[in-house]
């Protein structure tokens, strides 16, 4: 499993041009191959932060190619974040409590 941590600071007044691109990219990823979750979390200084699992780092990679993926992430960087990161790693054991 892989996990990607997407983190970002959002730009005034781009709320909701970014709130529908946000609901096409979660269409769009939780209909590819090996996705299985994902989830969001806002902070009040305007961070949010997305929490995406696939499967295996092949298909974090076609998530990433994705034309549509990647068509969001230049509006991103030019209309909807001040500032944003992300990083992908492979997640290791699995602890689970409830």
């Amino acid at each position: 499993m892989v996990m990607t941590v997407f983190r970002a600071h959002v730009r005034a007044g781009a709320d909701d041009a970014l709130g529908k691109v946000g609901e096409r990219m979660y269409e769009l990823a939780s209909a590819m191959p090996g996705f299985i979750s994902y989830k969001d979390f806002a902070a009040e200084d305007g961070e949010i932060v997305s929490l995406i699992e696939f499967d295996s780092l092949e298909s974090v990679a076609a998530w990433q190619a994705h034309p549509e993926h990647k068509a969001a992430q230049v509006r991103g960087r030019t209309e909807f974040f001040d500032a944003s990161r992300s990083s992908s790693a492979p997640r290791f054991g699995n602890t689970a409590s409830r």
